[in-house]
């Protein structure tokens, strides 16, 4: 495997983590940079920051465990 190569991880129930910096380019055109050195990008789409993660899914998971 290349030495460049960047790593991604797959949170299961969660975001998916990538090693930045990373340049998310959107359907719209539009660009997302984060120059972070692990990038979290949401899967839920519930992210007030959408396409980065901010930890929404836990929200949604808590409210459906029984009580």
């Amino acid at each position: 495997m290349n030495d460049n190569a960047r790593v991604v991880r797959v949170v299961p129930s969660g975001p998916v983590m990538v090693e930045g910096p990373v340049r998310i380019e959107m359907p719209d055109g539009s660009v997302v940079e984060s120059d972070r050195f692990m990038v979290a990008i949401c899967t839920c789409r519930r992210s007030k920051n959408y396409p980065l993660c901010d930890t929404s899914h836990r929200k949604r998971q808590s409210a459906q465990r029984p009580a």
